[in-house]
C-alpha cells in the first residue's frame, strides 16, 4: 500500500510493524508489551484491521499484559492478493493458526469480534492447552439452527456483479456499514480514523478480501462454512470451563442479542457479560470505554 507513507495516522497507532510469511502472502501483527506478559489476542473482522483495538492495546499492556493483533490476509498492512480462494473461512483460520503458533503462545486470552470468532476461535479450540480466558465479543462460532435471515446490504454484496461494483468499486462496506450503520456513534471517528480505515483498501483490486466475507456468511444449517463453524462449536467444549468474559453490543444489526442468550450463554452459562445498551456492531469504537474496564476486572480476577 504504497500512497501510505505513515501508518500512525496522527499518532493514533504508533506501533511496530512485525511480519509472518505465509504461502498465500505476508501477515502484519503488532507484538506489544513484556514478552513474558500473559498474552491477549485481539482478532478484527470485517472490514477492519488492528487498528480497531487501538484502544485496548495502551491499558492492557500497562497492566503487564502482552497484546499481539494480526491483520488477516487482505486487511490492514497485510497482502491483499486479487485471489477470492485465499479468503476462505478456513483458509484465514490456518494463517491465523500458523502465526499464533509461530509465537508460541501460552496462557493466552483470545478477544474475537465478527469474523474474528471463527478465525480465532479456531485456534483456541485446537490447542486448548495455550488457551487461559476467552473474551467474547459480537460473534459467532455456531451452525445457523436454520435459515438466516440477511438484511438488504449483505443480499446485495452477495450478489455476483453487483457485490463487486459496491463493495470493490463504492467501498461500500466502509462508506456505508463501518462510517454509519454499524455504529450508534459515528461521529466518534475524526479525520485520523476515517483514514487509517479507509488506508488498507485504495484500490477495486485490494478490496477483494472484504467482499469475501459476506459472501462466506452461511445462509442456513447446510454448507461448508456451517459445517466448519460447528466443528469449532465442537471444539469450544474443551474450554468450556476456562473463564469466560463476554461483551455484547445490544444494537448491533448483525449479531443480534438472541445469539447471545441463545447461544453463547448456552455454551458459557458462568461466563461474565457485560450488555451495552448503546453500542453498535463496531463496539470497539462505541463503547471501548466500558468495556477495558471491565476486560480489565474480568483478566484480574480470572
Amino acid at each position: 500500500m504504497g500512497s501510505v507513507t505513515d501508518w500512525t495516522f496522527g499518532g493514533t497507532w504508533p506501533y511496530e510493524p512485525h511480519w509472518f510469511d505465509t504461502p498465500e502472502g505476508r501477515l502484519h501483527y503488532v507484538d506489544e508489551g513484556p514478552r513474558d506478559g500473559r498474552p491477549f489476542v485481539l482478532v478484527h473482522g470485517n472490514p477492519t484491521w488492528g487498528y480497531l483495538w487501538r484502544n485496548f492495546i495502551p491499558p492492557l499492556v500497562a497492566a503487564g499484559f502482552r497484546v499481539i493483533v494480526p491483520d488477516h490476509l487482505g486487511f490492514g498492512r497485510s497482502d491483499k492478493p486479487d485471489d477470492p480462494s485465499v479468503y476462505r473461512i478456513p483458509r484465514h483460520a490456518a494463517r491465523f493458526e500458523q502465526l499464533l503458533e509461530s509465537l508460541d503462545l501460552r496462557e493466552a486470552t483470545v478477544v474475537p469480534q465478527d469474523w474474528g470468532g471463527p478465525i480465532g476461535l479456531a485456534w483456541a479450540a485446537r490447542h486448548p492447552e495455550r488457551i487461559h480466558s476467552l473474551a467474547i465479543l459480537n460473534t459467532i462460532a455456531h451452525r445457523p439452527p436454520s435459515e438466516v435471515p440477511l438484511p438488504l446490504p449483505l443480499r446485495l454484496f452477495r450478489t455476483p456483479g453487483v457485490g463487486e461494483v459496491l463493495v470493490k468499486g463504492a467501498h461500500a462496506f466502509v462508506h456505508v456499514f463501518l462510517f454509519r450503520a454499524g455504529l450508534v456513534h459515528p461521529e466518534r471517528l475524526g479525520p485520523h480514523e476515517r483514514a487509517a480505515y479507509l488506508a488498507p483498501h485504495p484500490s477495486w483490486s485490494s478490496r477483494t478480501g472484504i467482499l469475501v466475507f459476506p459472501r462466506e456468511i452461511p445462509a442456513g444449517p447446510t454448507g461448508p462454512v456451517s459445517d466448519f463453524l460447528d466443528s469449532i462449536h465442537e471444539g469450544l467444549k474443551s474450554l468450556s470451563e476456562k473463564p469466560t468474559f463476554i461483551a455484547w453490543a445490544m444494537k448491533d444489526v448483525a449479531f443480534l442479542p438472541s445469539l447471545l442468550d441463545d447461544l453463547w450463554l448456552a455454551d458459557f452459562p458462568n461466563a461474565k457479560v457485560l450488555r451495552l445498551p448503546d453500542a453498535g456492531h463496531y463496539l470497539q469504537e462505541d463503547a471501548h470505554e466500558e468495556i477495558v474496564p471491565a476486560l480489565l476486572r474480568f483478566s484480574g480476577s480470572a
